[in-house]
């Protein structure tokens, strides 16, 4: 919401919103669409119908849902000349990082893939949700961001803080590695 509300200040944009099903997803669906009617910005949304196969990540699974749905709006106008800002953030970078490296190749999200822009993602989360806290930004947090089931969230709650005590400089780290190579394939 931080960055929408960011972009909507700067820019004439079009919101893609992607209900994921989960306990919270229709509550976020209505704060978005609400805020978006609200300031006149045009909204798009799609909601997953779709089971996830079995031998499939969950995350993996809602993560390639959303890339196909944004995919499939930007072929229509207004949407075909435009790029897609997503909005990733450091703590996201981290946690790929960590992610990835346990799978034996570490990988950082890159600040642009293709249409996809990230222009937020040497940000900290933290500084997001202050902007929301001063600017009196509506957001919610979902309920199963604490839910440990899910691997991302594990290495969040679990590994990052013991990362951090490892090394407290590891975002600056990873944030220095993006800016250097702003490019890096995902």
């Amino acid at each position: 919401m931080a960055v929408l509300d960011f972009l909507s200040k700067k820019k004439d944009i079009v919101v893609l919103h992607y209900n994921h099903g989960t306990e919270s997803s229709n509550e976020a669906q209505e704060l978005v669409t609400k805020y978006c009617n609200e300031r006149n910005i045009s909204c798009i949304v799609d909601t997953l119908e779709k089971e996830v196969p079995k031998g499939v990540s969950t995350e993996e699974f809602w993560r390639d849902q959303r890339y196909s749905f944004f995919d499939r709006m930007s072929e229509f106008p207004p949407l075909s000349y435009r790029p897609i800002i997503t909005c990733h953030h450091l703590d996201d970078l981290v946690e790929t990082w960590l992610f990835t490296s346990f799978h034996g190749e570490s990988k950082l999200i890159p600040t642009q893939r293709g249409r996809y822009l990230r222009p937020f993602l040497i940000t900290r989360k933290a500084v997001l949700e202050d902007w929301c806290d001063r600017k009196k930004v509506p957001h919610i947090n979902d309920p199963s961001n604490i839910d440990n089931s899910y691997m991302r969230n594990y290495i969040r709650h679990e590994v990052v803080p013991r990362a951090l005590r490892v090394n407290p400089g590891l975002p600056k780290v990873l944030r220095k590695k993006v800016l250097n190579n702003p490019l890096i394939i995902d």
